[in-house]
């Protein structure tokens, strides 16, 4: 039966193998914040362990290379595999290479469209992104409303749209409104993805601030495009005390970009966390031992009066 477990950190995740153990990691790309320090999460902890090994590649964000360099590790003998997916529509064909071949597999950070049918040897490892945005979302209406801004304009920054956790986040922000968690009335001036990317979200916000329409909040799914947000409206000339500006992962950029008076919110994700619980569950399958198919690490809401207790997590 499959279960689910909500992880208050690492500790009771971490275990340790007897045997020698390969494990081979496709990342969805390299070239990405969070998921470096995710991917060095992962790495520390090898290390720290005797016999175990892992083999880390880098998809570059091309789900063809990611399939591929999955049949690779299965052909070369890996005893898990590692998987953060490019496109988490697309991780069918990743399960069923998997099993057929008989080598346990872990999904880490993105949640695979098939999460609910994975067989016995497989998991996921991730935070619940219905907690994401929501705490996001509400920690900007309460902004707003104590500023007195009644009703807010906003604009919404997505991630890839082939991404679960992209479309979950910007699913909570109307989830929020709709559910009246929201203390005053926002109004969605519109929404385009920037695909997680910091210069996209530069440009995407200076044509939107082109079109000289007013608009009083900026809620992004991630600290990235946030930040590219930041920088577009800051080289407009806008004051950012007249924005309220919002993302998640709690990054190292994205703390700087709070300490300096420009980011209101952001939602830590324990990158570290993930990536140590995600090395264990495939440890733990690849020595045949059950594991919990669902592991959630908690989310937590991050502001300027709490942002220190974060200034070396991620």
């Amino acid at each position: 039966m499959k279960r689910t477990l909500v992880a208050a950190g690492i500790a009771g995740l971490m275990s340790t193998t007897a045997m020698a153990e390969t494990i081979g990691v496709s990342m969805a790309l390299f070239d990405d914040n969070f998921l470096t320090v995710l991917r060095n999460g992962m790495i520390d902890m090898a290390e720290d362990m005797d016999g175990v090994d892992i083999q880390v590649e880098d998809a570059q964000n091309d789900v063809a290379k990611q399939l591929d360099q999955i049949n690779n590790f299965i052909a070369s003998g890996v005893d898990a595999i590692i998987v953060n997916p490019v496109d988490t529509s697309a991780t069918e064909a990743m399960t069923r290479a998997a099993a057929s071949a008989g080598v346990p597999l872990v999904y880490v950070n993105r949640e695979p469209i098939n999460v609910d049918q994975l067989p016995d040897s497989q998991a996921f490892v991730a935070s619940d992104e219905r907690e994401s945005g929501t705490l996001e979302t509400i920690e900007i209406c309460d902004i707003l409303a104590e500023q007195g801004t009644d009703p807010a304009d906003v604009y919404i920054l997505m991630g890839e749209l082939s991404n679960q956790a992209a479309v979950q986040r910007t699913q909570d922000i109307f989830d929020v409104i709709e559910a009246g968690k929201c203390d005053v009335e926002i109004n969605v001036i519109d929404r385009q993805t920037a695909n997680w990317s910091r210069d996209e979200a530069q440009d995407l916000m200076t044509n939107w601030l082109s079109t000289g329409e007013p608009f009083d909040a900026v809620i992004s799914n991630n600290d990235e495009m946030a930040i590219g947000a930041i920088q577009a409206m800051k080289a407009a000339g806008m004051s950012m005390d007249e924005v309220v500006v919002g993302g998640i992962d709690a990054t190292q950029d994205a703390l700087q970009a709070m300490a300096a008076g420009d980011l209101d919110v952001t939602v830590f994700q324990d990158a570290a966390g993930q990536g140590a619980g995600a090395l264990d569950a495939a440890l733990k399958l690849a020595n045949g031992e059950e594991v919990d198919q669902k592991v959630y690490i908690p989310f937590q809401l991050v502001t300027p009066e709490n942002m220190e207790e974060y200034a070396t997590k991620n």
